[in-house]
């Protein structure tokens, strides 16, 4: 009999995240659900796969890549292989809290529109932080340039469940049938805004998508403050919300949001000059990558260049 609840974890060389991440499954995994954990690893060259093969007793599928791919493409995979009705999509860095897979699961199961509901997401303090938004377009870019962005444009907020447009994949359950009704993932967008656009095309549908604040996931912050390291993720950031405004939008409004987005970086930029704990070099950073959203090498092309020497050494092996 398939199980109800798949968790579907992406890791990408975060071998000591993903063991906590799966600690935390097996620990608050609701025992009346019957459930199957699969892991896809990212060609991680940190001994990830070998780690969740050394602790498999048998309960884990694993998924080995030989080349890099990108979040949503992962994700797709991974709700292809689910044989369960609901899907938990998982970073390797995010950890679920007591209650929160039921709390998910009860949610869907309440509301047979809701194709979506996501946790209430925590940083590694344990501190909520936003994880459900109104949609992409030039309302939520004048917002954030007014300094509105937390007013107008944040959704999660409140203690009972709401619809919302669309929510954070860092701890997302999905409707299988749903995500297969309107194509899974779409993989153009190699990582940010590719939940975002799948809620969008499940709006389009006639689906909405939850907030669950019953529900808690830690998501641990990766983001570096250097620059050098974190530019191919701003590059792929602001190259991505260019492909959902074109992809849902007009060419107009796509450039409007670009000039709207760059103001309002350039003004967290000269306010970092005189704020402790903000960096004017990232704002100034994003600004300029919010106006030429397709310059510069983001994450697909580092994944790409590290298939090509994959490739390379074992051609030569």
């Amino acid at each position: 009999m398939p199980p109800t609840l798949s968790y579907c974890v992406v890791n990408t060389n975060g071998r000591d995240h993903l063991l906590a991440c799966l600690d935390a499954i097996e620990r608050h995994h609701p025992t009346a659900i019957e459930h199957e954990i699969i892991v896809l690893d990212n060609a991680s060259d940190d001994g990830s796969a070998a780690a969740v093969r050394a602790r498999d007793g048998g309960e884990i599928r694993l998924i080995a890549l030989e080349r890099r791919s990108g979040k949503a493409e992962n994700d797709s995979t991974l709700i292809r292989e689910a044989r369960g009705r609901f899907c938990l999509l998982l970073n390797e860095d995010s950890e679920l809290r007591p209650g929160a897979a039921a709390a998910l699961v009860a949610a869907l199961d309440a509301d047979r529109r809701a194709a979506a509901a996501g946790a209430q997401l925590l940083d590694s303090e344990g501190r909520p932080v936003p994880c459900a938004w109104r949609f992409p377009g030039v309302l939520t870019a004048l917002a954030a340039a007014l300094m509105l962005h937390r007013l107008y444009t944040v959704q999660s907020r409140g203690g009972r469940v709401r619809t919302v447009d669309w929510a954070q994949s860092s701890a997302l359950l999905v409707r299988r049938d749903a995500a297969v009704e309107v194509g899974y993932l779409d993989p153009a967008f190699f990582v940010y805004y590719d939940e975002c656009d799948l809620c969008k095309r499940l709006a389009d549908a006639g689906w909405h998508t939850l907030y669950v604040p019953a529900a808690e996931a830690v998501h641990h912050d990766q983001l570096s403050n250097d620059l050098a390291a974190g530019l191919p993720r701003i590059v792929e950031f602001h190259r991505n919300r260019e492909l959902y405004m074109r992809k849902h939008h007009s060419t107009l409004a796509a450039a409007t949001v670009r000039a709207l987005t760059a103001f309002s970086y350039a003004l967290r930029a000269l306010a970092a000059l005189v704020l402790p704990r903000h960096s004017a070099r990232i704002h100034g950073a994003h600004a300029r990558q919010a106006l030429f959203p397709n310059r510069g090498e983001g994450i697909r092309e580092r994944a790409e260049a590290q298939g090509r020497e994959s490739s390379s050494r074992i051609s030569a092996s």
